[in-house]
């Protein structure tokens, strides 16, 4: 298999905090600032506390939601008095991080999120990056406290909304489930496991380890389902099936059931076989969204190397 050679990646910024109740990331950020973690070895590190004053008020924003502001055109619209404080945010944390899509941008961005669905652990990415898979694939065959799993999302890199984005390469890392507000030590753990494996390919990689390609198997984003509504209310008649509830990644054939309405009856998946994730997200309620679908794909990738000077 062919061997890509490609530059280090010296800079890299981990941000907790984007959504202010989700405490897993904060409080990994708030650790490593204490203990003043700003070097692993070749890898200087950034550690970012993406939403303060929503971290402050244990909200996951104050105006709007700061992971959808970081789309080109977002980033660029002028500031005025009534800018919602969560886009002058994002644009501060692109001059700080990138500016994205520049050479002046860090090299890696990974981002903290929890999610209420029991999800375990997911890297969450937008294009296909080599390095990405590769870090994934790391992940994977040292973390044994959970399934380890990646999420593909296909956006084109200028409608890339989500603080990942403003890094030359970027994902998040989503764990759960974890309620809003609220710390579990297991999840923490997985959490600081994730993000320790991800620093430690990040030095052997910059050192000349050489990492072998191979495949790896990834959910690529199909579609978003809402919940069943009453056509003059909008408000919902149905709640996530306890058959689904807590299923997330398993498959969803014609005729299961995904919703119980108030009044008792079943609504039953309908159409081709997909993998349910983010079900029951306490967040996407206001996204309209009671899960997302997803086919499962096989990515294959080279082996790598770091380019020598």
């Amino acid at each position: 298999m062919e061997l890509l050679s490609l530059p280090p990646l010296p800079r890299v910024a981990i941000c907790g905090g984007t959504h202010g109740n989700e405490m897993s990331g904060v409080y990994i950020v708030r650790e490593m600032q204490k203990r003043k973690v700003d070097q692993s070895g070749s890898v200087s590190i950034t550690t970012v506390l993406s939403n303060p004053p929503a971290v402050e008020a244990c909200m996951r924003y104050i105006d709007t939601d700061l992971n959808r502001c970081f789309t080109d055109a977002l980033l660029s619209a002028p500031v005025t008095d009534s800018t919602p404080y969560e886009l002058r945010r994002a644009q501060e944390l692109n001059a700080q991080l990138g500016p994205k899509g520049s050479n002046e941008a860090v090299d890696l961005l990974f981002d903290l999120h929890n999610t209420t669905a029991n999800m375990g652990m997911c890297l969450i990415f937008y294009s296909l990056d080599w390095l990405t898979l590769h870090i994934y694939k790391y992940i994977q065959s040292k973390m044994t406290s959970a399934p380890v799993r990646a999420i593909q999302l296909d956006i084109a890199a200028s409608e890339a909304y989500s603080l990942e984005a403003v890094g030359k390469r970027g994902f998040a890392i989503e764990v759960g489930p974890q309620p809003t507000g609220v710390l579990r030590a297991d999840i923490y753990n997985m959490m600081k496991e994730a993000v320790d494996f991800t620093l430690e390919w990040l030095q052997k990689f910059n050192s000349g380890s050489i990492f072998e390609g191979g495949e790896v198997e990834a959910y690529a984003f199909e579609k978003s389902v809402d919940y069943p509504r009453d056509p003059t209310t909008n408000e919902i008649t149905a709640a996530i099936h306890p058959q689904l509830q807590d299923n997330d990644f398993k498959l969803l054939r014609a005729g299961d059931p995904v919703f119980l309405s108030f009044s008792g009856e079943t609504v039953k998946h309908e159409g081709e076989e997909l993998y349910p994730f983010f079900v029951n997200e306490c967040a996407y309620y206001e996204k309209k969204i009671a899960f997302h679908l997803a086919k499962k794909v096989t990515l294959t990738f080279p082996s790598v190397s770091v380019k020598k000077d």
